[in-house]
């Protein structure tokens, strides 16, 4: 049987200008220079030129047409000039100073450009001699090597590789042969197959010494004890003193297990971060600003002001200048939306960031993490009165340029727990005084997990042993046993 009824819903959607300004809030500074570039090239009523008219004429009444060439389609012509370009009505200079001395802090980011580590290597291979062939082996071997400076792929699989996309048929030999060439470009070590490779090869560069000879021996021949820090075994296997021992440990202490990484440009060019705010202290105050790139003048453009003007004048109306002003139109009010989604986000950005500095004050005051105080997303939610996903927003991929280095946002978000003495405490601070505690061990017999929690709970931080190992991982720090230093 059917039946009729009646039910109240309560729903709420967002609209497109709100979606859209959820989206630039998440955006970092470059990110966010991108989209407004995007943005201009899209709709051209959009402008950010400095040659701004100093007023408009609002005289552009409201205008209804209905042409009966144009059947029942009614054009939308009642535009108002002063509806639209109100942003830009007040003059230029009044917007700006010239008070600015040339000791002012100059804020553009310069950008350094490099050459890419893969070009590096070609071009070192280019100092050699090779037939076709092996100028194709060598180049696919060094496009083989990844941004650390390894060749991660068995000989058999290059091989194959070789054949099929080159159309080059070789040998593992051949192969082998040219692979000890790519080992002689720098940085030493490039081209190796795995750690153990790498080592040796930086330590066959350098010149012979009693030290380098028992590192290079230890590296050929007892690599396994070396990388579990059996040091014990080390003595026994090749009959030296522990001294002899720490000597050749030094030796490879001081190679570099990443050689790719070491190279300024690198198969990924340097990657900037741009910050997004900047934090001073001012005379014991702290200070706040803006990265001028987060709020770029922009306004409606001249040039639609005028044509909006000439429909006015004109006195026929035809059906392409209907169609050219319904055009106008929305490109007018797409062009508000953005720009005033703009200003929204920099306001969102600046009273979000105010409320984080105010909250971590005596962090931001003095560099210390042991101040950082328990935050998460809801208490900074709850202070400016926004949702918390506008917050998370904002943390997550915005950067702050303070006293003490570019720090990412939500690195100073943090849980709590409760001390010995009834008070909450960061979980930061609990990983700092973890650090601490770690660099100030005896390297000779470093501290197990068991006994850190130990040492915590005696400071009044009374946590497990498993959340000591937690936090230790956290803090890319090693078991005790490979911490361990002759």
């Amino acid at each position: 049987m059917l039946k009729q009824q009646l039910n109240f819903k309560l729903s709420q959607k967002l609209s497109p200008q709100q979606i859209q300004l959820m989206k630039l809030i998440q955006l970092p500074t470059q990110a966010f220079e991108q989209r407004l570039k995007q943005e201009m090239e899209e709709n051209p009523a959009l402008d950010d030129s400095k040659e701004k008219a100093d007023e408009y004429e609002d005289t552009f009444s409201n205008e209804s047409t209905g042409d009966d060439d144009y059947g029942t389609e009614k054009i939308e012509a009642e535009i108002n000039v002063d509806e639209y370009l109100s942003d830009d009505e007040i003059p230029s200079y009044r917007l700006s100073t010239n008070n600015y001395s040339t000791d002012d802090e100059e804020k553009s980011v310069p950008y350094a450009s490099g050459t890419s580590f893969h070009q590096h290597l070609i071009n070192q291979l280019n100092t050699y001699r090779f037939d076709n062939e092996e100028r194709e082996i060598a180049e696919f071997l060094v496009g083989s090597i990844d941004e650390s400076g390894y060749i991660r792929r068995s000989l058999s699989d290059i091989l194959d590789d070789l054949a099929f996309t080159q159309n080059v048929y070789t040998t593992e030999e051949k192969i082998e042969s040219i692979l000890q060439i790519v080992h002689q470009l720098d940085p030493a070590g490039v081209g190796a197959r795995n750690l153990q490779e790498c080592l040796w090869l930086q330590l066959d560069r350098k010149e012979t010494t009693i030290p380098i000879k028992l590192a290079s021996n230890i590296l050929k021949k007892a690599f396994d004890h070396f990388s579990k820090k059996h040091y014990d075994k080390l003595l026994v296997k090749f009959d030296i003193t522990e001294d002899d021992l720490k000597d050749a440990i030094e030796e490879i202490e001081h190679l570099n297990p990443k050689p790719g990484g070491a190279y300024a440009g690198n198969n990924r060019l340097i990657e900037h971060v741009v910050p997004d705010f900047t934090i001073r202290i001012v005379e014991g105050e702290l200070e706040l600003t803006l990265n001028g790139r987060n709020a770029p003048e922009l306004h409606v453009s001249r040039e639609y002001n005028n044509m909006l003007q000439g429909y006015k004048a004109s006195k026929e109306k035809s059906k392409s200048q209907k169609d050219a002003v319904l055009f106008i139109k929305q490109k007018l009010d797409a062009a508000k939306w953005f720009i005033e989604a703009v200003k929204q986000r920099q306001q969102t950005l600046f009273i979000t960031m105010s409320a984080i500095m105010h909250y971590q004050k005596s962090y931001f005051l003095s560099g210390d993490e042991r101040n950082l105080k328990p935050m998460i997303l809801k208490d900074i939610a709850d202070e400016i009165d926004m949702d918390v996903s506008t917050v998370s927003r904002v943390a997550n991929s915005k950067y702050v340029d303070t006293p003490y280095g570019t720090k990412l946002i939500k690195e100073f978000f943090s849980e709590s727990m409760t001390n010995d003495q009834g008070e909450e405490v960061s979980t930061r601070e609990i990983k700092k005084i973890l650090e601490i505690t770690i660099g100030d061990e005896d390297k000779k017999k470093p501290l197990t997990d068991e006994k850190l929690a130990k040492i915590l709970k005696e400071k009044g931080y009374p946590i497990a042993r498993r959340t000591v190992a937690k936090y230790r991982e956290q803090l890319d720090i090693p078991v005790a046993r490979l911490r361990k230093k002759i």
